[in-house]
């Protein structure tokens, strides 16, 4: 192994909302201000971790030398609305928390960004346990494995590719797998999202057919709902002929119809599907820093993305999102004004203006680990907020002093490792009041959510619409 594997690399930490919710903020007035949001991808599948289910023992050989057994295995999760996913870590040198949030994340929006490897650890995925049965897996090698030493066996391959690491699997027939899966290994493509919308968020004027919104999804077909009893003045979802749209597949462009007479607004669409989530995603944690995830299973699965519009008549309509940039250590804000006058805004202590059908990407630095509160701010008591922590490296800034890594090493190797969700996570070195902070943050999102799939918001004045993406 050579060190370049050891790098900076990106983490994105997505937002997390119940499929079919939308934040209580897109709801709110526009001189108040919207409901914290998380930099995010605009769709896939949201989920729970549970613990580290089916596992053996490992041997990682620290950078001072010193050895520490530790837990190697298969993580299961449950995805909100419904179905369950088996990840592997590519993050070891963090710890996981327990009952995580989880959203799934391209590649590079997290731990794999500038991995050349990247790919390798798909082929592990696609041709070890869980994807291939253990007996298919002994005839190969001719080996005697059961389900906890052949998981063991590709985390650990896994792991020589994500984190370069120093590490080998306790069992003899785990480490004969890991060696043949590492010795084996070619690169194959990142696999496509399960569901998502680009972009997050468009604009325009009234009487304007606004996007469009692309779908891209592994589904065969996703529903786009709207909500009853819209008046005139309300948008709605039509496809590039004007067609009003309930089912959409990948490729389809979607659009918002404002009618002319529509006052300054905005509405968030959502679209829907169950699919089985491609082998090879990445997951990377919501709200709390987390082992970032890369799926090796999933049973079917409900799977969500959202979009919003927001216009105005003569006055700015902006659209605003944040994502992660770990690539320059920060949060990029992005502002596209589709309005008829400059739209300007203040932004980390900073003035900035986007003409009219203009965009504009501001950076805002960030220190690694640390949790952000960006606020952007404009006339009419605009107001966006986003909240997040920047989380972009495999091993912790810190040093990870006195941290425990992978989840399961204090439990040994011969007792049942099918059923350890519940316990095995005392070992991630978290502190005991996690658990409750973790709980009172997904509490806060329930609360702050509705459930409707197209949200109308009237706004008091042009230069405040577009307050929500």
């Amino acid at each position: 192994m050579t060190s370049v594997h050891r790098r900076v690399v990106a983490r994105l930490a997505a937002a997390v909302l119940a499929p079919g919710l939308v934040a209580a903020g897109a709801l709110a007035g526009a001189t108040a201000a919207a409901a914290d949001e998380q930099a995010a991808d605009p769709g896939g599948a949201a989920a729970t971790l549970e613990g580290l289910t089916t596992y053996d023992q490992a041997v990682l050989v620290e950078q001072d030398g010193e050895k520490k057994e530790i837990g190697a295995g298969l993580f299961q999760m449950t995805v909100d609305g419904g179905g369950t996913l088996k990840t592997y870590c590519i993050d070891i040198e963090n710890p996981t928390v327990d009952k995580a949030r989880y959203e799934e994340s391209g590649w590079d929006k997290s731990s794999l960004a500038g991995n050349p490897d990247a790919g390798k650890i798909r082929w592990i995925l696609q041709n070890s346990y869980p994807q291939v049965d253990v007996g298919a897996l002994e005839s190969k090698l001719k080996v005697d494995l059961d389900e906890g030493t052949a998981a063991a066996g590709t985390q650990v391959a896994i792991w020589r590719f994500s984190d370069a690491a120093n590490v080998t699997a306790s069992h003899p027939a785990a480490e004969k797998l890991a060696d043949f899966l590492v010795d084996t290994a070619r690169n194959v493509a990142e696999p496509k999202a399960s569901l998502s919308l680009s972009p997050a968020a468009v604009s325009g004027k009234p009487g304007e057919r606004l996007g469009p919104v692309t779908v891209d999804t592994n589904a065969g077909a996703v529903s786009v709902s709207t909500a009853t009893g819209l008046t005139a003045g309300d948008a709605k979802v039509v496809d590039a002929n004007g067609e009003p749209v309930t089912t959409a597949a990948d490729g389809n462009e979607l659009y918002f119809e404002v009618p002319e007479d529509a006052e300054p607004g905005s509405a968030t669409a959502t679209v829907q599907a169950s699919t089985t989530v491609p082998v090879g995603r990445a997951f990377t944690s919501v709200q709390v820093k987390s082992q970032t995830q890369i799926l090796a299973g999933s049973t079917q699965s409900t799977v969500t993305a959202n979009t919003t519009a927001h216009w105005a008549g003569e006055g700015p309509a902006p659209a605003v999102t944040a994502q992660k940039n770990c690539a320059e250590g920060g949060v990029d804000i992005s502002v596209t004004n589709k309005g008829g006058k400059p739209f300007a805004f203040s932004l980390a202590g900073e003035r900035h203006e986007v003409a009219a059908n203009g965009s504009q990407t501001v950076t805002v630095p960030v220190s690694e680990d640390q949790a952000y509160d960006i606020t952007i701010t404009g006339p009419g008591g605009f107001e966006k907020n986003f909240t997040g922590v920047l989380d972009c490296e495999t091993r912790s800034s810190g040093g990870d002093e006195g941290t425990t890594t992978q989840t399961g090493g204090d439990t040994p190797a011969g007792d049942d490792t099918t059923d350890q969700g519940g316990t095995d996570l005392a070992a991630t070195g978290s502190d005991g009041n996690t658990p409750l902070i973790v709980g009172l943050a997904v509490g806060l999102v329930a609360l702050g959510a509705v459930a409707m799939l197209i949200v109308r918001k009237r706004k008091p004045s042009a230069a405040a619409s577009g307050s929500d993406d």
